[in-house]
């Protein structure tokens, strides 16, 4: 890794900690966790790369997207059926397989030294899973069906890539519960990390556990649209804890990385995650008690997200907010991961707030998910740079790294803005092209705003790439 001298206008190079004799204990009350081999950091760094790689395919998608729903360039698109075969591609690249290769990153910081080759074979299912999605609606015809929580191209080759990524998932979470550190008695910034790491790993095997057990016990004879939904119904709710769980340790991360001292013990921390997992227990109960088609399976676990799940979110991000406006930046290094906690924040806040205008099945429904997920994407992002020097990799120009976000961001908040303000006028979701049957100036004027937003989010989201991409180059030309 190249030392301060040649780090050029980067963030501030990474403290160099020696490992600590078996049994000690370290006094550091910090939110943060150490690379703890060089062996981590290859295994690691390989997550966030394919992670990357997913973002790019999913970004050259969100163009096909934003288009399509564009007044004046959406006559371009062959057909609203393609939009659709193209919209379950970019959302399963940007969200699910994004997702779980950054989850991948931290869980394999978080493992310990042993079954390593685990790691590299989940990672190569993982990849190969990406690949297949990103080809899939261009290999041949397949109908789209816009389930919840994960849609689903209805064809040999998406299906193929599914399978392959539910065996690479598994691999990783049981890899990650093997290897994960004991937190241990003393309860510094560091275990509270890891105790939400590990509640996470938790998370995400009651979740594949939730998608085994739906897949058994649903009717073959069900059409398309109602088995898949109801396949990914459950598992695709437990999922949103292992997210919400990721994106307060992202949180957390940065404002350590930021240099902000938080009005939160790490025993709080610890109990808050606690009550964000505590929740996740109640998934098998609602299994047992009723039907996967039942109406009352589909409500309690919608009920359950909403009421149980969100519990541990808004303390802390009060409290990250809080000290964020509060406290100043210490140094240039601290001002990516200002930005990033910002510009998360808001969106994440943005997107709660859109889902008590939500009146029947409009566009505001996919303003809120597109804020919420892109809030976490953004501390994703954010703690990417952080980590990219102790990964092995060059470190990022603050420039680009503190822009990046308000960019991003920026756009995201103007797209989901047209969105709210179409749904106003009742724009369905999920339509494009002459099926949005835009009536008036006020619905294309609304419209119009969400693809500027759009774009302007995509090259947000490329310069990420560009980022990441550069600190990569940068690393192999120092070698």
């Amino acid at each position: 890794m190249r030392d301060a001298h040649t780090a050029g206008p980067g963030l501030a190079p990474p403290r160099v900690v020696r490992s600590a004799p078996a049994g000690a204990v370290q006094a550091r009350r910090g939110y943060a966790l150490e690379v703890p081999s060089e062996a981590h950091r290859r295994l690691a760094a390989a997550w966030l790369l394919l992670g990357v790689a997913a973002l790019v395919g999913a970004g050259l998608l969100a163009v096909l997207l934003v288009v399509a729903r564009t007044p004046g360039l959406r006559e371009a698109m062959p057909s609203a059926d393609f939009f659709r075969v193209v919209l379950v591609a970019h959302v399963d690249l940007s969200v699910l397989v994004w997702f779980l290769a950054f989850a991948g990153v931290l869980w394999t910081i978080n493992s310990g030294s042993h079954a390593l080759a685990a790691g590299w074979l989940a990672l190569a299912l993982v990849a190969c899973a990406a690949a297949a999605i990103a080809i899939s609606p261009f290999a041949g015809t397949a109908a789209p069906v816009m389930s919840n929580y994960i849609p689903v191209l209805d064809g040999p080759v998406f299906l193929a890539g599914l399978i392959i990524l539910g065996a690479g998932v598994a691999l990783l979470v049981v890899r990650g519960m093997r290897q994960a550190p004991p937190v241990g008695t003393t309860l510094d910034g560091s275990a509270a990390l890891r105790f939400g790491l590990n509640a996470s790993l938790v998370s995400a095997a009651v979740a594949l556990i939730a998608f085994g057990w739906s897949w058994a016990a649903i009717p073959r004879s069900l059409p398309a649209a109602g088995y898949y939904d109801i396949l990914f119904w459950g598992g695709g709710h437990v999922l949103q804890f292992t997210w919400s769980l990721l994106l307060v340790v992202a949180w957390l991360w940065l404002a350590d990385a930021a240099g902000l001292t938080l009005p939160l013990s790490p025993r709080v921390v610890t109990l808050l995650f606690g009550v964000g997992l505590a929740s996740v227990f109640a998934i098998p109960l609602i299994y047992l008690a009723f039907d996967v088609g039942s109406v009352e399976h589909h409500r309690l676990l919608t009920w359950l997200m909403r009421f149980g799940g969100a519990l541990a979110i808004p303390p802390i991000g009060i409290a990250v907010a809080w000290s964020l406006v509060r406290q100043r930046a210490g140094s240039p290094a601290a001002r990516a991961p200002r930005a990033a906690l910002a510009a998360s924040l808001v969106l994440f806040a943005a997107g709660g707030a859109i889902g008590f205008l939500i009146r029947g099945s409009d566009v505001r429904i996919p303003a809120h998910y597109h804020g919420a997920i892109v809030g976490v994407t953004i501390a994703m992002m954010g703690l990417a740079y952080h980590l990219l020097p102790r990964l092995g990799l060059a470190m990022p120009s603050v420039r680009l790294a503190t822009l990046q976000p308000w960019v991003y961001g920026g756009g995201q908040l103007v797209h989901i803005t047209g969105l709210v303000w179409s749904g106003g006028y009742g724009v369905q979701r999920k339509v494009a092209g002459s099926e949005q049957v835009l009536h008036g100036a006020r619905e294309v004027a609304g419209m119009a705003l969400m693809g500027a937003g759009g774009l302007v989010a995509v090259i947000g989201g490329l310069l990420f790439v560009v980022v990441v991409l550069q600190a990569l180059a940068s690393r192999r030309c120092s070698r």
